[in-house]
């Protein structure tokens, strides 16, 4: 349809080429679909038809696996189109590729260490949804994006957690104890702040910082009293954190 010297779209109106490409979108065909678009914009740049090719196109690369165009043609639309009535979609895509719903962000079934992926994605997914609800909070976007939201927060925090892991076991106590404290910081909420406040306790007692140490473990105490960090093993002459040695 596209190859060759043939063009058949030649002559056609910004509506054929839109509704050509909405029928190639609709059915799957996500490639033709954006070569449809992405002629529709070129030779109609103005009006309504190619505002809504752009924001359609970014979905269309999204389907086809090309998430950085994707993310390229949404921060596209937001910029040229901000009062557009269909900006939360493309801030909503926007997160929604970054997702990668599929692959699972810092997916735990994965066999690759959790200290060796990049969180990157998964932090400006977070952002493009966050800036969804703040700007939008009566948005049919909004609700799910709030849930994909909470579980990025503890995707990443549980990513932080398990770099602090690594560092402990290497006896990094610095590097664990900052990490830990990264956590309790940026993801107060979260349920790997428990483990957080373990290293840091014994990141602390490690490096000599006993105010430090006493300090999380007041607060590991008052917000995890049933915590299972406190049953480490039967001896009772050592402090609970001693216990995990």
């Amino acid at each position: 349809m596209f190859s060759g010297e043939t063009d058949i779209t030649v002559g056609w109106s910004a509506d054929r080429l839109y509704n050509e490409a909405k029928s190639e979108l609709n059915d799957g065909n996500y490639n033709n679909a954006i070569k449809y678009y992405e002629k529709l914009e070129a030779r109609f740049p103005y009006g309504r038809f190619a505002q809504q090719a752009q924001i359609e196109v970014a979905y269309a690369y999204y389907r086809s696996n090309e998430p950085e165009s994707a993310i390229a043609a949404c921060d596209r639309f937001i910029k040229l189109h901000p009062n557009h009535p269909n900006v939360d979609y493309a801030y909503y895509l926007k997160g929604l590729v970054n997702f990668n719903e599929d692959q699972g962000i810092l997916g735990h079934v994965s066999d690759q260490d959790m200290t060796e992926r990049d969180p990157r994605a998964a932090r400006d997914s977070f952002e493009a949804f966050k800036e969804l609800v703040n700007r939008y909070p009566d948005s049919k976007y909004t609700p799910d994006s709030v849930a994909r939201m909470k579980y990025l927060v503890n995707a990443l925090a549980s990513h932080e957690v398990h770099v602090a892991r690594y560092y402990v076991k290497r006896s990094a106590w610095v590097a664990a104890a900052n990490r830990a404290q990264f956590t309790l910081q940026n993801y107060p909420n979260a349920p790997a702040v428990e483990e957080a406040l373990f290293i840091m306790v014994r990141s602390y007692d490690a490096l000599g910082m006993t105010d430090l140490r006493d300090d999380a473990d007041r607060v590991i105490k008052k917000n995890f009293p049933n915590s299972v960090y406190f049953k480490g093993g039967p001896k009772r002459d050592v402090p609970w954190w001693k216990l995990w040695d």
